[in-house]
């Protein structure tokens, strides 16, 4: 963290300071919700959430090393205190950013945003200190934490940035004003909060309106919505995808036996050959997105070869890949699921099986799709209809029970596991040694966690 005393702390978030004998003590460590992740010199956040108070756990942080908390009354330790934490803490952090003086990339999309974050952030790291948004740190909670967190010799501030509604971004970008901003593409993701991809476009162009005209836009070029956000900006616009007229693309797509993507990396004369160690074919989108905001930062092409041959998703729940004991590889991408997702997700898993092993498919019903649940869940239906998994384990309510009839009718064996129910013990009695099996479904579902338990069960 850049550090910033109490007192500054107190005038920009509009508090007063409590039981802080010197206002001059210095905040060396980011913001914490969390009292069991306090870093020496922080300042704790006492947020209310519906079952905890931070504040009856203030003294603790205090105790553990915060060098004071930021609350909405006193608490008996060093205390700023405010009229709503949450609003302090985005100005806390906005004052931070305000002195730093590296790069900040803003990157967002209705899919692939923690994944590209991920693989950008392998390629910034070459290149110099990178501060990165840590898993989905991508809202009014974690974005601030993660700007807090940027030190005086960060080359790069990379930040993941999502959305609900209308200002959402915009008001990330008044916290740290990106000077590079990625929109990676308006899938369905939240479309029944939004009513039409159209709204999502006009919510995600909020980071391209807060470009300075000195700023580069890195805009996907094959997706007409993000290209037109060309038209938001005075900066200079970079496109990628795999379209030929775009600056930066891939070519000659493949994918390995083991179901890792391959492709040629094309900008301008300059091809170089990627072979990515994350799965997925999908994931080359995200890392010719990548390889162009690298491209926006001026980095050169062999370091970004390197980023990008070197890349892991760190973030959990992203295309894991494990294979037990028993030979059985468990694929976990259970960390959320928009209809654009699961065909991805699907499309992986008849990759990483090709025709000679087994294919089980785990999935949960498809949540926040509004008037257009039916008609996409009938749609994901038929892409498992293409693929022919041995069985359909399914997750869910209505929409479920709707997908599974149509694929019994169709010939592929599917039940239903209501919520609640011995999931894992049910998956493994499906399984064969050498099976290929993919956990995808809604995060309210919590298959993320029944993902970690079956990888690491073995029967």
């Amino acid at each position: 963290m850049i550090p910033l005393s109490l007192q500054e702390a107190a005038l920009a978030s509009g508090g007063q300071l409590h039981g802080a004998d010197d206002p001059c003590r210095m905040i060396t460590g980011p913001l914490a919700f969390d009292s069991r992740e306090i870093a020496p010199g922080s300042l704790f956040c006492c947020l209310k959430g519906k079952s905890v108070d931070g504040h009856d756990f203030a003294a603790h942080a205090v105790a553990t090393g915060a060098v004071a908390v930021l609350a909405d009354h006193p608490v008996g330790v060093p205390a700023i205190v405010v009229p709503d934490v949450l609003a302090a803490m985005s100005q806390i952090a906005a004052r931070v950013a305000s002195a730093y003086s590296g790069t900040v990339i803003g990157l967002t999309g209705s899919a692939g945003k923690t994944s590209t974050k991920d693989l950008l952030r392998s390629i910034l790291e070459l290149d110099g200190p990178t501060v990165a948004t840590p898993r989905s740190f991508n809202n009014e909670l974690g974005f601030p934490v993660t700007v807090s967190g940027v030190e005086a010799g960060s080359r790069y501030l990379l930040l993941e940035m999502g959305t609900r509604g209308l200002g959402h971004i915009e008001s990330l970008c008044d916290v740290a004003r990106p000077s590079i901003a990625t929109v990676l593409g308006v899938g369905s993701a939240h479309i029944g909060e939004f009513g039409s991809r159209e709204a999502i476009a006009d919510a995600k162009a909020e980071i391209v309106r807060a470009l300075p005209a000195h700023g580069i836009a890195v805009l996907n070029g094959d997706d007409p919505l993000v290209a037109a956000m060309a038209g938001e900006t005075d900066a200079t616009v970079i496109t990628f995808g795999f379209g030929e007229g775009c600056d930066v693309r891939a070519e000659e797509v493949g994918v390995q036996h083991d179901g890792r993507p391959h492709f040629v990396l094309v900008h301008g004369s300059t091809r170089r050959r990627s072979d990515l160690r994350v799965h997925g074919r999908h994931n080359v989108l995200n890392a010719v997105g990548a390889a162009a905001t690298a491209i926006a930062a001026g980095i050169p092409a062999d370091r970004i070869a390197q980023g990008l041959r070197e890349a892991v998703i760190s973030s959990g729940g992203r295309m894991e890949v494990i294979t037990r004991a028993d030979g059985v590889t468990v694929i976990n991408d259970a960390f959320n699921a928009s209809p654009e997702s699961v065909v991805a997700a699907l499309a992986a898993l008849g990759d990483i099986a090709g025709p000679t092993r087994r294919k089980i498919a785990v999935l949960g019903e498809m949540a926040e799709l509004g008037n257009e649940a039916a008609s996409w869940h009938d749609q994901v239906a038929q892409h498992v209809i293409r693929l022919r998994p041995a069985e359909v384990i399914g997750v869910g309510s209505t929409h479920m029970d709707r997908m599974l009839t149509i694929l019994n009718a169709a010939g592929v064996a599917a039940g239903k596991v209501a919520p609640g129910s011995p999931l894992v013990e049910e998956i493994n009695r499906t399984l064969r040694p050498g099976d290929v099996v993919l956990i995808k479904g809604a995060n309210a579902l919590g298959l993320e966690a029944v993902a970690r338990d079956l990888s690491a069960s073995v029967v």
